[in-house]
């Protein structure tokens, strides 16, 4: 069983008790995490995609610390110009091990808010009263624009006669 889930603005692909580094979050270690936007689930050949996201889907997570990443070089230079600069830092992530993916919702929420739907008793229907007019201000029509002039038909040009 996989899924594929949008922490931190990017997507996994998680399995359970997978370890895997995301974009730096703001939880302190040995705290749980639950990502609720859960955007695909395979389960046994079955897949689900939602749209965009699976209803009642979640993964549960443990943080396990945070770690920084390789350090990243940044190198700028301008040929024959005597410009040169080096840059770089290093990315901050948060570890975290997925404990559990749970495809949808208990089956009590769904089975209640089937119930309440049949018991509900069917209500009134108030005749509308009629809407009152508001008073608008009368749009002038647009300004037609004047008639451009067609032009002359042109007048075929004169031969000239041959001495």
């Amino acid at each position: 069983m996989y899924a594929i889930v949008e922490i931190a603005g990017l997507q996994y692909k998680v399995e359970k008790d997978q370890r895997l580094y995301v974009n730096r979050l703001n939880v302190e270690a040995g705290k749980k995490v639950k990502f609720d936007r859960v955007l695909l689930i395979e389960e046994k050949g079955d897949v689900k995609v939602g749209a965009p996201v699976i209803d009642g889907a979640k993964v549960d997570a443990t943080v396990n610390g945070e770690v920084k990443g390789d350090k990243i070089l940044v190198f700028k230079k301008k040929r024959r110009k005597g410009y040169q600069k080096m840059n770089g830092h290093r990315q901050i992530f948060t570890s975290i091990t997925i404990n559990k993916i749970t495809a949808k919702a208990p089956a009590k929420k769904a089975a209640a808010k089937a119930t309440e739907e049949k018991e509900a008793a069917p209500k009134k229907v108030a005749a509308k009263k009629p809407a009152a007019k508001k008073a608008t201000t009368a749009k002038k029509p647009a300004a037609k624009k004047p008639a451009t002039k067609k032009a002359a038909p042109k007048k075929p040009a004169a031969k000239k006669a041959d001495k």
